[in-house]
């Protein structure tokens, strides 16, 4: 029997609750917890008390048919004896019977509900069917639904103070967000942070992410007054677009840091291109591209996550990469040194003018140098001095202060020295103390005035290395997309064909005529069916050719001997004919051949590739690296979501190993770069306007001399099929599981 339905609220729609109407969530006047509990050890006994033991503001309802209190609190059976429709519902009941408890508080017009309990998709086979129901109902009722599987949420607000987790600990007051996929890491995270004095604003646990996920929460954090910093632990992204799209907008007003974990990938994909290939193999390289894309950090260990939070969290002015350290101990200084350059900070030399004012106030044996060593004796006032003439250097973005507190020098003093000369500037200081002696006390004054303490020199560096990093994308100049004039008539008169062939692979002159609409530049070539034709096509695009061979049924021309280089002349072309033609019939007897391609062999340039591979959660990503055969075993590749912007074309180009080589190296003339990054963008505008595309290459992309733009040799265009429209940038919303994508037969063409 259904509960009887009690006063409901106006609901608003589910895009209002998706913008950010997270209020029920994170700050409710009332809670009805629906499997609160006074047996010890449950989960239902821990977070009710927990509620209370924080001293949440608002009113709390334990709801339990089988108590009549709980925890001191009148208990009611159900959720239609509750005096008023709660605005947040946690419920910890089984899974069989999650759904229906949530029905009885949409129907009473609660907006927002977490479900800690476990039992959904992350066990597969009925639970998720289980998870689908609760979906549909939490539409229905358009509520903001949280997990299910996850450990609550939390907010320090003082004017809410709700800790719906069942951890026993409660964190400082800070402004730090964390957002996290696994409920397991949460109570450690919890005690982390209480053992390493981080405060937070809100925590949340999105479990499987049936509902609220990441891009929702990344909105919401990031209008919130409350928190400086964003901190994401992720196994998979529930939408990757949409994440980026986000995390974009988020990053222009503050930080966002996230742990991805899975680096590894556990296989690839069987794909058709190499642009396929490298996408899934590099699938945690395509992330980390696609983070620095959207001015996202990412960091490797939960460790460096939050000691790089910290350094946010201070708000700390870091406005380039040069920094001064400041030691009385040079193995630290020398440590912190090499983590500078490891980071891409700069380590300016003291002036001459900085050197005569050290000089006067330190021992004669301090190095006056970068790090700056003003050895073991040093004084408290030396150290406040000497730290001021750094700071008021306008060579200097900040200073790294490292000491080891040795005989009448403290803990505390040197505390007191660091914040006096830190309350006279504006620049970054961050400390790192060294000592036997439990230096709580010292470590203490420094973050309460400030200057975030770090155990070890390389910590900090890490963290002043990622805020530089910040500010160069927070000052970072803007460029809008370009759109160039294509032939899209052509383009899609191709593809046209392509389907009422059946075919989903491009033959090369197809795929060659596609790229020809959108601008890209091709060798010249000539379709010959025989010998006499092959040689007037040489010809006309005049030697020296290269020779390939036409076949539906031939992706790997090289295997089976049918591209032939350096043919000077009419013999050598009717020579190669003969040749290819034996030699392919033998190799792969049950190929159609078509006849042939003639095309003016390039010589000179460099070797490049471009790419396009649609994937299932991020939707178009371009791919350039270097190019010809090798580019699956050397990977010297980089990514980016289409559309790409002019500046991030030049990224790309600028961030992969080979880019001396590009630049011009032992005499070499430099390459055309502006040519390469307009023909990246060329590709990016067909990713966009061409969703039909699902794969391609262009490799060897063909870069010259600066003025003499680009050539492609040899194209490959893969089709979605007719009856499968391309991936599109959407994944499931329920479940951590990383989006697949079916896999195509087929190996890898290799490429001449």
């Amino acid at each position: 029997m259904e509960a009887p339905a009690l006063h409901r609220r106006g609901n608003g729609s589910m895009s209002s609750i998706r913008s950010g109407g997270l209020g029920e969530l994170f700050t409710p006047r009332s809670i009805a917890v629906v499997g609160a509990s006074n047996r010890p050890g449950t989960v239902g006994m821990s977070l009710f008390r927990n509620i209370l033991q924080a001293g949440f503001r608002g009113v709390v309802y334990p709801v339990n048919p089988s108590s009549s209190s709980v925890s001191g609190v009148h208990c009611y059976p159900d959720v239609g004896h509750l005096p008023e429709a709660p605005d947040l519902g946690i419920v910890i009941v089984p899974a069989r019977v999650v759904s229906d408890v949530v029905r009885q508080l949409g129907r009473a017009g609660t907006r927002g509900v977490i479900v800690i309990s476990s039992g959904f998709r992350e066990v597969g086979g009925d639970g998720v069917a289980l998870e689908e129901e609760l979906v549909r109902v939490a539409q229905q009722y358009r509520m903001a639904l949280v997990g299910p599987n996850c450990f609550g949420l939390l907010n320090t607000d003082p004017a809410v103070s709700l800790n719906a987790t069942f951890s026993e600990s409660l964190p400082p007051r800070g402004n730090i967000a964390f957002v996290s996929q696994s409920g397991a890491l949460c109570a450690g995270i919890l005690q982390y942070g209480i053992a390493e004095r981080i405060g937070f604003s809100q925590f949340v646990s999105v479990g499987n992410r049936a509902g609220v996920d990441e891009n929702d929460l990344l909105r919401s954090l990031g209008r919130d007054p409350a928190t400086r910093v964003i901190l994401l632990y992720v196994e998979s992204l529930a939408n990757g677009r949409k994440f980026l799209e986000a995390a974009r907008e988020v990053t222009e007003v503050k930080p966002v840091l996230v742990i991805k974990s899975g680096r590894t990938p556990a296989g690839e994909r069987a794909a058709r291109s190499h642009t396929g290939s490298l996408a899934q193999s590099g699938r945690d390289q395509l992330f980390d591209a696609l983070f620095e894309q959207s001015g996202v950090q990412r960091v490797d260990s939960i460790g460096e996550l939050f000691r790089t939070a910290k350094v946010f969290a201070a708000g700390l002015h870091l406005d380039g990469p040069r920094l001064a350290i400041l030691t009385n101990s040079g193995g630290p200084g020398i440590v912190a040194a090499d983590a500078a350059v490891r980071h891409g900070l700069e380590l300016p030399m003291p002036t001459e003018s900085q050197r005569a004012k050290l000089a006067r106030i330190l021992s004669p044996s301090a190095a006056l140098a970068n790090p700056l060593d003003m050895t073991a004796d040093a004084k408290p006032a030396q150290i406040s001095t000497a730290l001021r003439i750094l700071l008021d250097a306008p060579g200097t973005d900040g200073v790294l202060a490292i000491a080891t507190p040795t005989g009448t020098l403290t803990g505390e003093a040197v505390a007191r020295a660091i914040l006096e000369a830190h309350a006279r500037s504006p620049k970054a200081v961050a400390a790192c103390l060294f000592g036997l002696t439990d230096l709580a006390d010292a470590v203490g004054q420094l973050e309460s005035g400030g200057v975030p303490s770090f155990t070890f020199p390389e910590e900090a560096i890490q963290g002043l290395g990622s805020l530089a990093r910040y500010r160069s994308w927070l000052n970072r100049p803007r460029t809008e997309v370009r759109k160039f004039p294509v032939d899209l008539r052509a383009a899609r008169s191709v593809i046209a064909r392509a389907h009422r062939a059946g075919a989903t692979v491009l033959p090369e002159y197809a795929a060659r005529e596609l790229l020809e609409a959108f601008g890209i530049r091709f060798a010249a070539s000539r379709r010959a069916r025989n010998a006499t034709e092959a040689v007037a096509a040489a010809e006309e695009v005049g030697y020296p050719v290269v020779l390939k061979v036409t076949s539906p049924d031939i992706s790997h021309k090289t295997e089976v001997g049918g591209v032939v280089l350096h043919l000077e002349d009419a013999d050598a072309v009717r020579g190669a004919v003969r040749t290819m033609t034996e030699t392919v019939h033998s190799r792969a007897p049950k190929a159609r051949l078509e006849g042939f391609e003639v095309e003016a062999e390039i010589r000179g340039g460099k070797e490049v590739l471009i790419g396009l591979q649609r994937d299932p959660g991020f939707g178009p990503v371009v791919v350039f690296g270097l190019g010809g055969i090798y580019v699956e075993v050397l990977r010297d590749v980089t990514f980016r979501l289409a559309p790409v912007r002019p500046l991030s074309a030049r990224h790309m180009i600028e961030s992969v190993k080979a880019f001396p080589l590009l630049q011009g190296v032992r005499g070499e003339p430099p390459s055309d770069l502006d040519a390469l990054a307009e023909a990246i963008e060329r590709v990016s505008q067909l990713a966009v306007t061409l969703p039909e595309v699902a794969e391609l290459d262009l490799n060897p992309l063909i870069v010259r001399g600066v003025g003499a733009g680009v050539v492609a040799v040899d194209a490959r265009v893969v089709l979605a099929p007719l009856s499968r429209p391309a991936p599109s940038a959407s994944a499931a919303r329920s479940g951590t599981a990383p989006p697949r994508t079916p896999a195509r037969g087929g190996r890898t063409p290799p490429r001449r």
